[in-house]
């Protein structure tokens, strides 16, 4: 499924509406330095009018204003004694003064006129009507296309944050299910293999094993779908949090990993340094292991093959924290999935769902209120959790 970079789209978006605005801004500007250049055209010939001492030439003068005027865009209309229409430039529609429909509709046009602008002169002699120019009329529309802008800008930014959310949701359910039927599926095949070793006559079993022998491990496959199904049956909930001992915690995890290590990571040497002053963290428990063993088993995953070491650590930073830390010496992090590494479907290794990681941050930061984090510069590969410290 292709992955849609939201804020890339919405700094696109943003760079588009605002270079809409910018090149609108200029157009109004250049009209209305035009009108400035128009005002300059008026006051010179109405100077070379005064100045000219010829009267006939006025005349010229005049026609040259008029001129002007009409090519200012301004609608104009003359009106003089009974509201009679004498004269009209630059009207939004064509119409005809000399006929009674013409009179009419302008004087309708008048009304819409007078509502915005005042007529200057005398009514009883001469009144004249004006309305906006062009560039004061192209004005009146940028709030609209501002709010507009901001509008889509919000709508279309909502709309790809909640596709996102969607397709990362998807994302999500989708490992976990592989998840879940990879952690289900181990014990399943291992049960599977043990009821046909019990379907042997015990003289054909291997190593001649005992029914004692058989029953433990059986009992092992079914405490591991137990606990498996405690885990995810807590998946959605919100799990109760109690004061928890953090060298408990890992112990258990250490517990469990000492009995799998000869099998999953040979070659492999663990380390726990857990001080038994450290204060209780406000956890809980089953969860906790669980995100604590997704990252040891990344840990593993990064050493198979070629050994090392995994060390895991606690210490009480202050401030109401305790910080734990899991490191490998193996070979680190692609730098193209650093910044990814907790999202669901990025894994650090071939073939591998990506839930891991994701699910600890998620029970970490969202079950525990701590925090989850890949260190920089350090060798291998060392992840730091914080947790809060429980209320006495």
């Amino acid at each position: 499924m292709i992955r849609i970079k939201w804020p890339l789209a919405l700094a696109t978006l943003f760079v588009l509406l605002l270079g809409s605005y910018l090149v609108y801004t200029q157009q109004i500007r250049s009209a209305l330095q035009s009108d400035a250049e128009t005002l300059t055209q008026i006051f010179a010939e109405v100077q070379a009018g005064i100045t000219d001492p010829d009267p006939s030439r006025a005349e010229n003068t005049l026609f040259r204003l008029q001129t002007i005027i009409r090519e200012s865009g301004v609608p104009l209309v003359q009106t003089g004694q009974g509201d009679t229409v004498l004269a009209a430039v630059n009207l939004p529609f064509e119409v005809d003064l000399d006929t009674r429909e013409g009179q009419a509709r302008v004087r309708v046009y008048l009304r819409e006129l007078d509502a915005r602008n005042p007529p200057v002169g005398s009514p009883d002699l001469l009144h004249i009507h004006f309305g906006d120019t062009p560039e004061l009329r192209r004005l009146e529309w940028v709030p609209w296309l501002q709010a507009g802008g901001l509008l889509l800008t919000v709508v279309v930014g909502f709309t790809m944050i909640r596709y996102q959310r969607g397709v990362e949701s998807e994302r999500a359910w989708t490992s976990m299910a592989r998840e879940l039927a990879h952690q289900l599926g181990t014990p399943l095949s291992s049960l599977q293999g043990w009821l046909e070793v019990l379907r042997l006559r015990p003289a054909e079993r291997p190593g001649a094993l005992k029914e004692g022998e058989i029953a433990d491990a059986i009992e092992e496959d079914l405490e591991r779908l137990e606990r498996v199904s405690h885990r995810f049956e807590l998946i959605g909930r919100e799990p109760e949090r109690v004061s928890v001992s953090l060298k408990a915690v890992v112990g258990d995890l250490e517990r469990y990993l000492a009995a799998r290590l000869p099998r999953l990571g040979r070659g492999v040497e663990l380390t726990v340094d857990v001080p038994e002053t450290l204060p209780p963290v406000e956890a809980n428990k089953v969860l906790l292991i669980w995100a604590l063993e997704n990252i040891v088993k990344n840990a593993l995953d990064a050493l198979a093959g070629r050994g090392g070491r995994i060390s895991i650590y606690a210490r009480d930073v202050g401030g109401g924290w305790v910080s734990l830390r899991i490191r490998d010496t193996g070979p680190g992090v692609d730098p193209e999935i650093r910044d990814r590494i907790f999202e669901p479907g990025v894994s650090t290794k071939s073939g591998g769902w990506g839930v891991g990681l994701a699910l600890s941050r998620r029970i970490v930061q969202g079950v525990h209120r701590g925090r989850i984090e890949l260190l920089d510069g350090t060798e291998g590969t060392t992840f730091q959790i914080r947790l809060p410290i429980a209320d006495d």
